[in-house]
């Protein structure tokens, strides 16, 4: 048998000079957008963000996690990509728990402990403002529908109106086991978040392969996303979904019908964290056709998957809460907001140069080359079976997000809504050769970021 034909000096030029073709167009989309933003908002102020297409404030700064930033960021670099490689897969997880976790934290704490973590859930549109009012928890969720249209009695804040109540049935649930307040919720966002990365990286080894899910490592940790996912309640969001699509991954490829009912569970967990989460059923759907033959072998996993599925609905709907009723009310008062006055026109392309904010412009080349496997697979050029699974998987999660841009449900603030999708986008960069160059330009995004606008939401 011959080894495989490395690919020629010319051809490597090209796909390189083709990264980088991605990677421009990805940095001139956030340009334009940033530029056509900050017209609009300067004549017509019907965007209401202050620093187009981002919800921030230009301000730049630096604080106590600048030095801890710094070091992460370096660290990762010089000795991700090789610790991935090597590492015990059992020591790799917790590291890069670990590692996403430090990155997080330390992103946030440029901010300082108060305004980057402390205060973020204690503002006037997030879950903790209303903590007193489930002292009556079944009676607050069959009451829950009354108060989320604007001219409702006492109606509820932003955050909490455009939530199904396990949201902040979450945050209530804290407090009454003693983690009261800002600091406590802040970083159960933060630990709780940081393991998203540890549920792709699972699910990529069980769909595709070990060597992918280790080169996709160090991206997952580092990534520009970290800047929203610091105490952001939708960082805990994606976790949750991440942690579904995982177990689904294990189940079919494991036959486990215990990890078929978990995975379940977290789905119908998920679908009462966030309304449009429901799209991560085209996640979902990617990984059962990856994992047909495992399904196939045992139909029986349906069943576990489907009555775990069916929990936290159920649950939901006996204490009086109607999830259809809520969405329709949402969708009316998304409309009597801000939603209904930012422009379709303008947000239906610059969410996407926010999305190329939170997962980078090695993500922008990776696409690109998750495009290039899908294509020459279908023209039956020979490539590796694993890659074409995980360009399966990132094309899933990328039509995902852009169902969401198509409803004109997410107008603005997607870097924070969008962080769910955005994490399935990140292991297209396990396909880019030069992982440390790449990583340098996803460190360095997320530290200008950070250290030159002022963001919230």
């Amino acid at each position: 048998m011959f080894p495989p034909r490395r690919p020629s000096v010319p051809t490597v030029n090209r796909s390189l000079r083709r990264d980088l073709y991605a990677a421009g167009a990805a940095a001139l989309l956030v340009t334009a957008a940033v530029l056509i933003g900050r017209h609009i908002q300067g004549t017509s102020r019907t965007l209401f963000v202050d620093w187009p297409p981002l919800l921030a404030s230009w301000g730049p700064h630096v604080g106590p996690g600048t030095p801890a930033a710094l070091v992460v960021a370096i660290a990762t670099v010089a000795y991700g990509p090789s610790l991935a490689a090597r590492l015990p897969w059992r020591t790799l997880l917790p590291l890069a728990w670990g590692t996403a976790t430090a990155w997080i934290c330390s992103l946030a704490l440029i901010d300082g402990w108060d305004r980057g973590i402390a205060h973020r859930l204690t503002t006037r549109y997030e879950y903790l403002q209303v903590i007193d009012r489930f002292d009556d928890i079944p009676a607050a969720l069959r009451d829950f529908t009354h108060h989320i249209l604007l001219d409702s009695p006492d109606n509820w804040p932003a955050h909490i109106a455009g939530h199904p109540p396990a949201a902040t049935l979450t945050f209530v649930l804290l407090d009454r086991i003693g983690l009261r307040g800002g600091g406590w919720a802040g970083m159960w966002c933060v630990i709780v978040g940081a393991t998203a990365c540890v549920a792709v990286l699972v699910t990529i080894r069980a769909l595709a392969d070990e060597a992918l899910a280790r080169r996709a490592a160090p991206f997952l940790v580092l990534a520009p996303a970290a800047v929203w996912m610091g105490t952001s309640a939708d960082a805990y969001f994606a976790a949750v979904a991440a942690w579904a699509v995982a177990l689904l991954a294990l189940a079919v490829t494991g036959r486990s019908l215990w990890w078929a009912g978990a995975s379940g569970l977290l789905f119908g967990l998920t679908c009462y964290l966030s309304y449009g989460l429901t799209l991560v059923a085209l996640i979902a759907a990617a990984v059962l056709a990856l994992g047909r033959h495992g399904i196939r072998e045992r139909p029986a996993l349906l069943v576990p998957l489907l009555a775990g599925l069916a929990v936290v609905p159920t649950a939901f709907t006996l204490a009086g809460f109607d999830w259809w009723e809520a969405y329709h009310l949402l969708v009316t008062r998304y409309y009597q907001g801000a939603g209904g006055t930012r422009p379709y026109g303008y947000w239906v392309w610059a969410n996407l140069a926010c999305t190329v904010l939170i997962t980078g412009l090695a993500t922008a080349a990776g696409l690109r080359r998750t495009g290039a496997v899908l294509l020459h697979r279908r023209t039956g050029t020979t490539g590796r079976a694993a890659e074409a699974r995980l360009a399966l998987l990132v094309s899933a999660a990328l039509l995902a997000l852009l169902a969401a841009d198509l409803s004109g449900m997410s107008k603005a603030e997607t870097e924070r809504i969008w962080l769910p999708f955005g994490v399935w986008l990140l292991p297209a960069c396990a396909l880019l050769p030069r992982p440390r160059a790449w990583l340098t330009a996803q460190a360095l995004l997320a530290l200008l970021l950070n250290h030159l606008l002022s963001t919230g939401w």
